[in-house]
Order: C-alpha cells, then structure tokens, then sequence
C-alpha cells in the first residue's frame, strides 16, 4: 500500500507542478528566452565523490568527470572505441606493445601543453596510489616515452580490451603540474584537457563547469553546465517539469510514464549495462557460510521486489552480468523464491531460529525500497534486519572497509566486457574500493578472470567467463537483483542529447536552444 499511495501522490504532484509551468511562462523558456539559455542545468541524483579521476570509480563522479577530462580513446555512446580522444593514431606492434599518437596542441585548463609525459605520470600515479579503477590497466607494465607527442605502452601479457579501457572515464589523463600543486585538495579542484573546466562544486547542491574554448574539438555546445544534486526522484522530476532543470537522469521507474507524457518533455528509454545487488560481507559471521547466503536468495521474492520497485523498467536478474555485457552467461536459473528451503539451510547452517543482521543502502530510492521489501520477506524465515541508510561518499568508503553486513549496490559493466563486470568486483584481489565490496574470493573464479584477462582467444575468454558466472551464482556472495533499463528526459528545447549506453552522457553538443 505505501508504494501505490506514494506513485499516486507523484502523480499528482508532477502535474500540478507541469500546470505551474505553463501558466508561469512555458512559452518563454520553449523560445529559447528564458533565464538558462547558453546555461545546461543537469539533475542528478547522486553527488560525485571526488572529482579526481584516480581516486574514485563511482557514476556520479564519473558524470561530471567526464566533461572535465579527456582519456586516450573515445568511446561513443553505443560503445563503440574510437580515436577521437587525445590520441591521433596508434599501432599494435605486438600483442603486448602499443605505439600512440598524441594529437599536437592539447592543452590542459591551466595552459600546460599535452604530452607525452603526462600520460607517463597519470598511469604510474595510478598504480603507485592504488586507485580503485586500476584493475583497468593491470595488464600495464610501463609507458615508454618516445618523444613529447609519441609513446609506447609494453603490456604484461596480452589483454584484449586493454584499448578500450584506455576510454574509460577512470583512465583520463592528468596534469602532473596540477595535481602535486593541489595535493589533498585536487579532488575539488581538477585540471582537465575535457571541453569544460571546473568552476565550483557546492557540497550537497551542485557542481558548475564552463565551456573551455580551447578543447581540441573546438567550443562545446553550451557555455554552462550546472549539475544540481537532487536526490528524491520526486523533486527531480518536478525540476524538470517546471523547467527548474533541462535534463535529469535516473529517471524514477514510478516518475518515468508520467514524466514522458508531460508537455514539452522529451523521453529517452535504453538497454543499460547495470547491475543492481545485494551484497554480503563473506568475512563476517554469519555470512561465511555459503548455506547462509543461499538461504538469503530463496527467502527473497527478488521477481516482485524488481517488478514493484522498476514497475517494469528492469528485468530480474539471475546472475551477475547483464545481457548486454559480452559473455554473459543467460542460462543461469536463478534462486526463485523458496522461503521453506531457506528455512532449511539456515537450520543446517546452525541457525534454525535465525539471526540480527542489517542492511546498508544510500539515499537511492530504489535501494530503500529493495531493502524494506526484503526486511518483511528476511523476517518471515527468521532474519531480523535493520535497515542503516547512509550517505554516498561515506557509504562507499565504509562498504570499502568492510564494516558492513549486507549492502545494496549497483555496478556498471562500462566498457560492455566481462572482465570489467566480474574482475573488480569477485576476484580476491579487489577486496574493498576497488570493487569486491563482499570480500569473497574463491581461488577457482581467480584462476578463470585471471584466464579471461590473458587469454587472446575468445573462445577461451568465452569458457572462462562462463564457468566463473556459474561459480559466482552457487556460492551467492550476491542476491541478484536487477538489470535495469537507463531513463533520462530533457525539456523539448535541448538538443544534441543522446544517453550514454554506460550512463557517464558527453554533453559537449548539447545546448539550450
């Protein structure tokens, strides 16, 4: 019943706020007159983390990052690797040697011309301070400078993807000058070579970015962007229809239908690459006993739960990886929903009056929802959950540390291979930031994401991604929720918008019009 009253009174706060803008002056923002033309005001849902690219790997950071840097490679918004990043040209020497081109000219935000050993220091800062994405290019061994615009890149061994992570928003090269003058405080003052440069970030309320007139392609669409922090799908929603905004992301599934159908709105729907889930901590009783987190997944009615809280705008996921991620494994079954199993296994694990645990979610209002349906469903096989709501950038780095029982997350298979779905976030290696919030591991499932790093042959990567997926969903360091589908919607005045398929959108051609 709190779900329906709470769709109903959206509903009915959408159009009242859509009635407002119309008779507050529709027509004068739609002619391109009002108060944010040359200015694109972005809201989201989540605030970034940090805004240097080496020390977080989290969407929202990703969002606002992504404007602000440049990576070697360009991927497109169907995932496509191009070389319309900072790299001209490059050649494959050997499966292991890679020479690049730098396009002459760059130029970072405080002046400093691109070079060569630039891309030299972004890659050893990123291996010397451990950075949670530098699972991307673990493959690396070194960068050889050949002159200020030339470079090679010797590889370990041979790792198929490794150019298209070199487009990867955690990737983007720095500013050595910058970066040792800003120390502690670089997170919130980046220099990029990206078509806008930082201006402000308003902890809790926005970041601002400027158009940068120098980029290599030239002056972005809009002189402006604001992203606004708006957390409550709701207020995101009304922002839009009152023109508060131009363009939001994550659109509410419960927002999505009637936000589509306001006047003046336009819609975008697309097949994501996300993953949400439900993760355990496997180093913390009682989670160490596999029988414990497989009683979870059967106590779950995850089918339900996905349709009550994407009202159809996710499909249930029964593994790890979505379909639109190469190598997924489809023909996993799932747990279904079996509460007397589950009763069973905790009694065979030692727990047959069950046991006090918790729940940690952000503010995200999916994840509170997961989470409160789960506590009813947790309750009837004996579980007792609190539910912890946390803030972001805390609860990463709490989740991190491990201090958690249980967790709801999302993970974003950016680059649309396996190795980037399933390295970071089950290999034992990767236990805390970089990924493996659960902190299991399983020496069989490093064996084949180690095979499925190396092995040049696809076919053999095929094998070994498939067999750790089939691993990965009988031990259960998961409860496999969702695949959701990407929502966003701008005014009917924006143009040059198109969704990004890993949700970091380049807005360098969109504007107000």
């Amino acid at each position: 019943m709190r779900t329906i009253l709470k769709s109903t009174m959206l509903v009915a706060l959408v159009a009242a706020a859509a009635l407002l803008f119309v008779s507050a002056g529709h027509q004068e923002v739609q002619t391109g007159k009002g108060a944010n033309v040359g200015t694109l005001v972005v809201g989201m849902p989540g605030e970034p983390r940090s805004l240097d690219p080496q020390r977080t790997n989290d969407q929202p950071s990703a969002r606002v990052m992504k404007q602000i840097y440049d990576t070697l490679m360009y991927q497109t918004e169907d995932l496509e690797v191009t070389t319309n990043g900072l790299v001209e040209s490059y050649n494959v020497i050997s499966p292991t040697e890679f020479e690049f081109t730098l396009r002459r000219g760059v130029r970072f935000h405080n002046g400093d011309e691109l070079t060569s050993a630039d891309v030299q220091f972004t890659f050893q800062r990123m291996r010397e301070i451990n950075a949670p994405a530098a699972f991307l290019v673990a493959a690396l061994d070194r960068v050889e400078i050949i002159d200020n615009h030339r470079f090679k890149m010797h590889l370990q061994f041979p790792f198929g993807p490794f150019v298209t992570h070199l487009a990867h928003p955690a990737t983007a090269i720095l500013n050595r000058r910058a970066v040792e003058a800003g120390g502690e405080e670089y997170a919130r003052n980046p220099v990029g070579t990206g078509p806008f440069e930082f201006v402000e970030w308003r902890s809790g309320d926005s970041v601002t970015v400027r158009r940068y007139d120098n980029h290599f392609r030239g002056p972005a669409a809009s002189e402006r962007v604001i992203f606004r922090i708006i957390t409550e799908d709701t207020q995101r929603a009304i922002a839009l229809a009152t023109a508060e905004v131009d363009l939001i992301y994550d659109v509410g599934p419960n927002d999505f239908a009637d936000v589509a159908t306001l006047p003046g709105v336009v819609s975008f729907q697309t097949q994501g690459l996300t993953t949400f889930y439900m993760g355990f901590n496997a180093q913390k009783e009682p989670f160490d006993d596999v029988r414990v987190r497989q009683a979870v997944n059967l106590a779950l009615d995850v089918e339900a739960a996905t349709n009550v809280a994407f009202q159809g705008f996710a499909t249930t996921a029964r593994g790890p990886l979505a379909p639109t991620v190469q190598f997924a494994n489809t023909t996993l079954p799932g747990y279904g929903y079996d509460p007397a199993a589950a009763r069973r296994l905790l009694a065979e694990a030692g727990y047959p009056n069950g046991f006090s645990t918790s729940i940690w979610t952000n503010d995200n209002p999916i994840r509170i929802m997961y989470a409160e349906i789960f506590q009813e469903q947790l309750r009837a096989v004996g579980i007792d959950a609190r539910i912890e709501i946390v803030e972001w950038a805390p609860y990463l780095d709490r989740t991190a540390r491990g201090e958690h029982d249980m967790f709801m997350l999302g993970w974003v298979a950016v680059t649309g291979d396996a190795d980037y779905g399933m390295y970071s976030l089950f290999h034992s290696e990767e236990f805390g930031d970089a990924g493996n919030r659960t902190f299991w591991g399983n020496p069989e499932v490093d064996r084949l994401l180690d095979e499925g790093k190396t092995n040049p042959d696809p076919a053999a990567r095929e094998r070994a991604y498939m067999r750790a997926q089939e691993i990965v969903f009988e031990q259960a360091p998961w409860v496999f929720l969702a695949f959701r589908d990407d929502l966003a919607a701008t005014r009917d005045y924006v143009d040059g918008f198109t969704p990004h398929a890993a949700g970091h959108h380049v807005l360098f051609g969109v504007r107000n019009r």
